[in-house]
Protein backbone atom coordinates (compact mmCIF):
# COMPACT_ATOMS: atom_id res chain seq x y z
CA UNK A 1 0.00 0.00 0.00
CA UNK A 2 1.64 3.28 -0.99
CA UNK A 3 2.07 5.65 1.97
CA UNK A 4 -0.08 9.10 2.03
CA UNK A 5 1.93 11.99 1.28
CA UNK A 6 1.08 14.73 2.76
CA UNK A 7 1.31 18.40 0.78
CA UNK A 8 3.81 20.75 2.00
CA UNK A 9 2.53 23.68 3.80
CA UNK A 10 2.75 26.98 1.77
CA UNK A 11 5.33 29.48 2.82
CA UNK A 12 6.01 31.13 4.72
CA UNK A 13 7.66 28.81 7.36
CA UNK A 14 8.28 30.25 11.00
CA UNK A 15 10.73 29.54 13.01
CA UNK A 16 11.99 29.89 16.37
CA UNK A 17 15.44 28.49 16.85
CA UNK A 18 16.43 29.37 20.65
CA UNK A 19 13.25 30.04 22.64
CA UNK A 20 13.72 32.95 25.36
CA UNK A 21 17.80 33.20 25.33
CA UNK A 22 17.69 36.18 27.76
CA UNK A 23 15.63 33.72 30.39
CA UNK A 24 17.80 30.17 29.37
CA UNK A 25 21.14 32.39 30.04
CA UNK A 26 19.90 33.49 33.50
CA UNK A 27 18.30 29.57 34.18
CA UNK A 28 21.27 28.23 32.74
CA UNK A 29 23.90 31.19 33.74
CA UNK A 30 22.87 32.59 37.26
CA UNK A 31 20.73 31.03 38.93
CA UNK A 32 22.30 27.66 38.39
CA UNK A 33 18.62 25.55 37.29
CA UNK A 34 20.20 24.16 34.22
CA UNK A 35 23.41 23.40 31.93
CA UNK A 36 25.74 24.96 32.44
CA UNK A 37 24.81 25.17 35.95
CA UNK A 38 26.60 28.66 36.32
CA UNK A 39 26.05 30.57 38.87
CA UNK A 40 27.00 34.25 38.34
CA UNK A 41 26.57 37.39 36.07
CA UNK A 42 29.98 36.58 34.33
CA UNK A 43 28.60 33.17 33.17
CA UNK A 44 25.17 34.35 32.25
CA UNK A 45 26.60 36.93 30.01
CA UNK A 46 28.56 34.67 28.50
CA UNK A 47 26.22 32.30 27.83
CA UNK A 48 23.68 34.47 26.64
CA UNK A 49 26.17 35.39 23.86
CA UNK A 50 26.93 31.99 22.86
CA UNK A 51 23.31 31.61 22.77
CA UNK A 52 23.17 34.46 20.44
CA UNK A 53 25.96 33.17 18.02
CA UNK A 54 24.02 30.26 17.85
CA UNK A 55 20.80 31.32 17.11
CA UNK A 56 22.43 33.39 14.16
CA UNK A 57 23.69 30.53 12.46
CA UNK A 58 20.76 28.85 13.07
CA UNK A 59 19.01 31.31 11.13
CA UNK A 60 21.37 31.64 8.18
CA UNK A 61 21.45 27.56 8.18
CA UNK A 62 17.46 27.64 7.76
CA UNK A 63 17.56 30.24 4.89
CA UNK A 64 19.87 28.44 3.25
CA UNK A 65 17.29 25.72 2.84
CA UNK A 66 14.15 27.73 3.09
CA UNK A 67 15.00 31.50 1.96
CA UNK A 68 11.89 32.64 2.32
CA UNK A 69 11.54 31.41 5.87
CA UNK A 70 10.85 33.91 9.14
CA UNK A 71 12.46 33.89 12.32
CA UNK A 72 10.32 34.57 15.59
CA UNK A 73 12.11 35.48 17.77
CA UNK A 74 10.84 35.49 22.13
CA UNK A 75 12.12 36.77 25.52
CA UNK A 76 9.91 37.69 28.17
CA UNK A 77 9.18 41.37 28.47
CA UNK A 78 9.20 42.85 31.77
CA UNK A 79 9.21 45.88 34.69
CA UNK A 80 11.96 45.60 37.39
CA UNK A 81 11.37 48.20 39.99
CA UNK A 82 13.29 48.53 43.12
CA UNK A 83 12.39 47.60 46.97
CA UNK A 84 10.29 50.92 48.14
CA UNK A 85 12.81 50.84 51.13
CA UNK A 86 16.03 49.79 48.88
CA UNK A 87 15.96 53.45 46.43
CA UNK A 88 20.16 52.44 45.74
CA UNK A 89 19.01 49.54 44.00
CA UNK A 90 16.71 52.06 41.54
CA UNK A 91 19.69 51.94 39.11
CA UNK A 92 20.39 47.70 39.05
CA UNK A 93 16.49 47.66 38.64
CA UNK A 94 16.16 49.92 35.84
CA UNK A 95 19.26 48.51 33.93
CA UNK A 96 17.54 44.95 34.07
CA UNK A 97 13.95 46.81 32.72
CA UNK A 98 15.50 48.55 30.04
CA UNK A 99 19.10 47.62 29.31
CA UNK A 100 19.53 43.41 30.07
CA UNK A 101 16.24 42.72 28.44
CA UNK A 102 17.08 43.84 25.26
CA UNK A 103 20.72 42.68 24.89
CA UNK A 104 19.89 39.28 23.09
CA UNK A 105 17.59 41.07 20.86
CA UNK A 106 20.44 43.99 20.14
CA UNK A 107 22.55 40.88 19.13
CA UNK A 108 20.58 39.20 17.14
CA UNK A 109 19.46 42.49 15.61
CA UNK A 110 23.10 43.94 14.87
CA UNK A 111 23.05 46.35 17.21
CA UNK A 112 25.46 44.77 19.82
CA UNK A 113 28.23 42.94 18.62
CA UNK A 114 27.82 42.92 14.92
CA UNK A 115 30.96 41.12 14.43
CA UNK A 116 28.46 38.16 15.40
CA UNK A 117 26.70 38.77 12.03
CA UNK A 118 23.08 39.39 13.17
CA UNK A 119 20.87 42.06 11.67
CA UNK A 120 17.28 43.46 11.46
CA UNK A 121 15.94 40.90 9.18
CA UNK A 122 17.59 38.10 11.57
CA UNK A 123 15.68 39.54 14.24
CA UNK A 124 13.00 39.32 12.02
CA UNK A 125 9.61 39.10 14.04
CA UNK A 126 9.68 40.38 17.91
CA UNK A 127 7.89 37.97 20.10
CA UNK A 128 7.41 39.10 23.49
CA UNK A 129 6.54 37.00 26.49
CA UNK A 130 4.05 38.86 29.00
CA UNK A 131 3.19 37.35 32.32
CA UNK A 132 1.73 39.17 35.67
CA UNK A 133 5.13 37.48 37.13
CA UNK A 134 7.14 39.90 34.51
CA UNK A 135 6.64 43.04 36.47
CA UNK A 136 8.82 42.71 39.57
CA UNK A 137 10.46 43.85 42.76
CA UNK A 138 14.27 43.56 42.34
CA UNK A 139 16.55 40.84 44.37
CA UNK A 140 19.94 41.52 44.74
CA UNK A 141 20.35 37.52 44.70
CA UNK A 142 18.20 34.78 42.72
CA UNK A 143 14.77 35.50 41.37
CA UNK A 144 12.65 38.76 41.71
CA UNK A 145 9.64 39.12 43.82
CA UNK A 146 6.65 39.28 41.56
CA UNK A 147 4.54 42.68 42.24
CA UNK A 148 1.17 42.67 43.68
CA UNK A 149 -1.87 43.16 41.07
CA UNK A 150 -2.56 46.58 42.78
CA UNK A 151 1.31 47.48 42.97
CA UNK A 152 1.46 51.27 41.85
CA UNK A 153 4.74 50.72 40.11
CA UNK A 154 2.81 48.21 37.43
CA UNK A 155 3.48 49.55 33.95
CA UNK A 156 0.22 49.41 31.46
CA UNK A 157 1.74 46.38 29.45
CA UNK A 158 0.81 48.78 26.43
CA UNK A 159 3.67 50.87 27.51
CA UNK A 160 6.42 48.20 27.61
CA UNK A 161 5.23 46.78 23.76
CA UNK A 162 5.39 50.53 22.74
CA UNK A 163 9.51 50.52 24.22
CA UNK A 164 9.97 47.58 21.96
CA UNK A 165 8.34 48.40 18.72
CA UNK A 166 10.62 51.68 19.00
CA UNK A 167 13.17 49.98 19.60
CA UNK A 168 13.52 47.46 16.84
CA UNK A 169 10.75 48.79 14.44
CA UNK A 170 9.80 44.85 13.29
CA UNK A 171 6.85 42.94 13.32
CA UNK A 172 5.70 41.93 16.97
CA UNK A 173 3.65 39.02 18.83
CA UNK A 174 3.00 38.30 22.15
CA UNK A 175 4.40 35.12 21.95
CA UNK A 176 3.01 33.83 25.48
CA UNK A 177 0.55 35.16 27.79
CA UNK A 178 -1.55 33.79 30.28
CA UNK A 179 -3.16 33.88 33.60
CA UNK A 180 -3.90 32.01 37.17
CA UNK A 181 -6.60 30.44 38.61
CA UNK A 182 -9.71 32.12 38.54
CA UNK A 183 -8.13 35.31 37.62
CA UNK A 184 -7.76 33.83 34.03
CA UNK A 185 -10.41 35.43 32.22
CA UNK A 186 -9.42 38.40 33.61
CA UNK A 187 -6.21 38.23 32.34
CA UNK A 188 -7.01 37.53 29.18
CA UNK A 189 -9.61 40.46 28.98
CA UNK A 190 -6.69 42.93 30.27
CA UNK A 191 -4.10 41.86 27.55
CA UNK A 192 -6.34 41.82 25.02
CA UNK A 193 -7.62 45.27 25.64
CA UNK A 194 -4.27 46.31 26.02
CA UNK A 195 -2.82 44.73 22.92
CA UNK A 196 -5.61 46.39 21.23
CA UNK A 197 -4.85 49.82 22.26
CA UNK A 198 -1.03 48.90 20.80
CA UNK A 199 -2.29 48.45 17.44
CA UNK A 200 -4.79 51.82 18.05
CA UNK A 201 -1.31 53.00 18.58
CA UNK A 202 0.19 52.18 15.27
CA UNK A 203 2.30 49.41 16.81
CA UNK A 204 2.51 46.59 14.15
CA UNK A 205 1.10 43.42 16.81
CA UNK A 206 0.09 40.64 14.63
CA UNK A 207 -1.24 38.16 17.03
CA UNK A 208 -1.41 36.69 21.10
CA UNK A 209 -0.52 33.83 21.61
CA UNK A 210 -2.28 31.99 25.12
CA UNK A 211 -0.23 29.55 26.91
CA UNK A 212 -0.71 26.93 27.66
CA UNK A 213 -3.40 24.81 26.47
CA UNK A 214 -3.70 21.98 28.36
CA UNK A 215 -2.49 22.93 32.92
CA UNK A 216 0.97 22.27 33.75
CA UNK A 217 2.72 21.57 36.68
CA UNK A 218 4.70 23.77 38.50
CA UNK A 219 8.65 23.74 37.69
CA UNK A 220 10.03 23.52 40.92
CA UNK A 221 6.97 22.70 43.17
CA UNK A 222 5.08 20.13 40.98
CA UNK A 223 1.60 21.24 41.57
CA UNK A 224 -0.89 21.65 38.94
CA UNK A 225 -0.72 25.39 38.26
CA UNK A 226 -4.36 25.89 36.73
CA UNK A 227 -3.41 28.10 34.09
CA UNK A 228 -4.61 26.71 30.86
CA UNK A 229 -7.48 26.48 28.93
CA UNK A 230 -8.49 23.37 30.36
CA UNK A 231 -7.58 22.02 34.01
CA UNK A 232 -6.21 18.75 34.25
CA UNK A 233 -8.19 16.76 37.38
CA UNK A 234 -7.31 13.49 39.06
CA UNK A 235 -10.15 11.05 38.64
CA UNK A 236 -9.37 7.24 39.48
CA UNK A 237 -6.19 7.34 39.32
CA UNK A 238 -6.35 9.21 35.45
CA UNK A 239 -6.11 12.58 34.12
CA UNK A 240 -9.34 14.28 33.02
CA UNK A 241 -9.25 17.59 31.48
CA UNK A 242 -11.76 19.67 32.90
CA UNK A 243 -12.29 23.23 30.95
CA UNK A 244 -11.91 26.69 32.76
CA UNK A 245 -15.52 27.80 31.50
CA UNK A 246 -14.54 31.35 32.08
CA UNK A 247 -11.71 31.63 30.52
CA UNK A 248 -12.66 29.81 27.53
CA UNK A 249 -16.19 32.04 27.49
CA UNK A 250 -13.79 35.04 27.49
CA UNK A 251 -11.59 33.84 24.68
CA UNK A 252 -14.59 33.18 22.74
CA UNK A 253 -16.01 36.30 23.02
CA UNK A 254 -12.59 37.84 21.71
CA UNK A 255 -12.63 35.95 18.55
CA UNK A 256 -16.00 36.83 17.47
CA UNK A 257 -15.50 40.58 18.31
CA UNK A 258 -12.47 40.00 16.38
CA UNK A 259 -14.24 38.21 13.20
CA UNK A 260 -11.67 35.32 14.25
CA UNK A 261 -12.62 30.99 13.97
CA UNK A 262 -14.42 29.92 16.81
CA UNK A 263 -14.27 26.30 15.35
CA UNK A 264 -11.89 23.83 14.05
CA UNK A 265 -12.51 22.68 10.46
CA UNK A 266 -10.47 20.19 7.97
CA UNK A 267 -8.45 22.68 6.48
CA UNK A 268 -6.72 24.90 9.08
CA UNK A 269 -5.65 27.15 6.46
CA UNK A 270 -9.20 27.76 4.69
CA UNK A 271 -9.68 31.02 6.94
CA UNK A 272 -5.89 33.31 7.18
CA UNK A 273 -6.26 36.27 9.59
CA UNK A 274 -7.10 39.35 8.54
CA UNK A 275 -5.32 42.06 10.45
CA UNK A 276 -7.78 44.80 8.80
CA UNK A 277 -10.33 43.14 11.14
CA UNK A 278 -8.20 43.63 13.98
CA UNK A 279 -7.05 47.30 13.06
CA UNK A 280 -11.32 48.20 12.67
CA UNK A 281 -11.86 46.70 15.84
CA UNK A 282 -8.88 48.70 17.75
CA UNK A 283 -10.32 51.80 15.92
CA UNK A 284 -13.79 51.18 16.93
CA UNK A 285 -13.22 50.37 20.54
CA UNK A 286 -10.71 53.23 21.29
CA UNK A 287 -8.75 51.13 24.16
CA UNK A 288 -6.20 53.12 26.29
CA UNK A 289 -3.43 51.09 27.66
CA UNK A 290 -4.17 50.74 31.89
CA UNK A 291 -1.72 50.13 34.53
CA UNK A 292 -4.43 48.09 36.56
CA UNK A 293 -4.00 44.37 36.00
CA UNK A 294 -5.94 43.55 39.07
Amino acid sequence: MAAHVVPPLPAPHFFTPINEITFFAYCGGEWGWSAPWGRDRECRFRFRRRLCEADIAAVKAIREVCPDARMVHIDPLVNVVAPRDRPDLQEAASEESWNDTFVAWDIIAGKRSPELGGASGILDILGVNCYSFGQMEYREHGPHAPLPPDDDRILPLCTLLKFAYERYGRPMIIGETRGLETGRHWWLRDVIQEALAAVEMGIDLHGVCLFPAVDMPDWQKGVWVHNGLVDLVEDNGDLRRVPAEAYCGELRRWQKRLNRVTRLDADPLSDPVDLGDIVRAAHELKMRPDANWS
